[in-house]
Parts: structure tokens; sequence; C-alpha cells
């Protein structure tokens, strides 16, 4: 029996191997997309619906079948009606991959929307003089002062901010730190910076902010409780007292992509292979 290589690297072989790698693919993202949701526990009634039919099929159990094979039948109805919320929030996610909007276009709306519940929050703060606290991640890792606070992970938004630095509440004091667009934790302890420039006006909130600063390249957000003002830190230096038009400004160059042209993927795609084509 003669061994040709050739024989293996086949289209045929090439099309069932991708066949396999798709499926899995889809079954991993539906199952990431179903995780910590009601859908779970109706994932696995459906496993074992299909595990009680192939029982029955081995020990011919006619009857068990058929009403097996009844369910089956209505399932993909049942399916429909049961992960519809599962359903319409994954077809949203589709609907806002890079491959329909452009890479550049997604990530620079995702941190416009993050900067204006920032703003909500911290406009709310300053106006009744409520102390806050907010370090945003960069390029340094967060961990070890992530592992002192009250762990969240939640989507960022003004509201949670402005409940979590309302005085007298378990989570007021200490810092609110943000990473990967998410608020990791709350009531989290920041090292105090012992740099003498620091006003002594400005209390411990703005020491932490600076301390921080000092160690890491992230970005802090500080509110002051006794006059209301804004005060951003990073990298050691820190801006007192700005207006709501420079915090922003300093936000959105520091955090925003820089607006390039939006090109969906299929217009990349004829761009290189009309390029490709001049070329020849």
């Amino acid at each position: 029996m003669n061994f040709n290589i050739e024989n293996i690297f086949t289209w045929a072989n090439f099309s069932i191997l991708l066949d396999v790698l798709i499926i899995w693919y889809l079954v991993y993202r539906l199952i990431l997309l179903i995780k910590g949701t009601k859908a779970v526990q109706l994932a696995k009634g459906i496993v074992f619906i299909f595990a009680a039919r192939i029982l029955a099929s081995l020990l011919s159990l006619n009857a068990v079948g058929y009403l097996v094979d009844q369910l089956v039948s209505w399932s993909v109805i049942a399916c429909i009606v049961i992960f519809q919320p599962e359903i319409r929030r994954g077809l949203e996610r589709l609907g806002r991959l890079p491959w329909f909007n452009g890479k550049e276009e997604s990530a620079r709306d995702e941190q416009l929307r993050f900067i204006k519940e920032i703003d909500k929050a911290v406009q709310y703060m300053s106006k009744r003089r409520i102390g806050a606290l907010i370090t945003i991640q960069q390029d340094t890792g967060l961990d070890e002062y992530v592992e002192t606070g009250i762990k969240l992970d939640a989507e960022v938004t003004g509201d949670l901010l402005i409940n979590i630095f309302i005085p007298n509440t378990p989570l007021h004091d200490g810092a609110v730190i943000i990473s990967g667009g998410r608020v990791a934790v709350a009531a989290a302890y920041l090292p105090l910076s012992d740099n003498n420039m620091i006003p002594k006006r400005l209390g411990t909130r703005h020491r932490a902010a600076v301390g921080i600063s000092e160690v890491t390249d992230a970005i802090t957000v500080v509110v002051s409780e006794e006059t209301g003002g804004v005060t951003i830190t990073r990298n050691g230096n820190f801006m007192v007292d700005m207006t709501r038009d420079e915090y922003l400004k300093y936000l959105t160059q520091e955090l925003v992509p820089k607006d390039e042209p939006k090109v969906a993927w299929y217009h990349r795609l004829l761009g290189k292979f009309w390029k490709w084509g001049a070329d020849k």
C-alpha cells in the first residue's frame, strides 16, 4: 500500500477540518453567551433529553424513545421561545463586531461612551461636594491594588459610580478601580504620596491619587469633598481644580483613539485586491 502525502492535503479533507472547527467555535461562543444566565440550567435539561434519547435507542425502549422524539421535534421552536433574550443579545453583539463597523470606530465610540459616564458621575458629585476617587488602569497592571478592594466586575455607568461614593455607604471609602473598561473593584486602598509639592489643603484622596500615579501610569480622577473641585493625576503629575471642558479634553486626548478614516473590512479587502492587481 503506497502512502501519498498529497492525498492528505486535499480540499475534501480541508473542508472537513474547517467544518469541525467552525462547529466547535460556534459551540464555544454559545457557551460564553449563556454563561452566568438562567439559560445554563435549560441547556443542561436539553443535554439530558438527548442523552435519554440515545439511552432509549441503545436499550430498545420504544415508548421512551417515542416521547423523547416528540420533545426533540418541538425543540427548535421551544429554544427560540426560551432563549429569546440570549438570542437577541447574541445578534446585537454580532452587529457590533468590528467586521461590520471597523475596529477603530467601535473602539472610539466605546471610549466616548465611557468618558460620558465618567463625566455624568463627576458632575453630579462635584455639584454636591461628594468625594470620589476613580482610578483608570492603563498599561501598568493594578492587580496589587485590586486585591485590596471589594470585587464588582460591573459595567461603567454614571449611576453606579454615584451610588458607590454616596457618603455613609459601605463602598464610599476608598478608590474605584476601572480595568478593562469595567468597574473591577470599589473601596480599594491606594498608596499615599509623600510629595511635598501637594498643597496642604488637599486631603487623603488627593495624596492617594498622586501616590498611584507615581508607581503606575494609571489616570486617576478625584472629586474634592471640601470644594467639589476636580483633579486628575498621572505619572506623578496632578492637575488641580480643572473645569469640565479641561478634564473632558484631557480624558478624550488620553483615552480615545485618534480619529482615523473608518474603513469596513470588505472595503479594505477590495482595496488590497485592487492594489495587488495594479502591481501585476
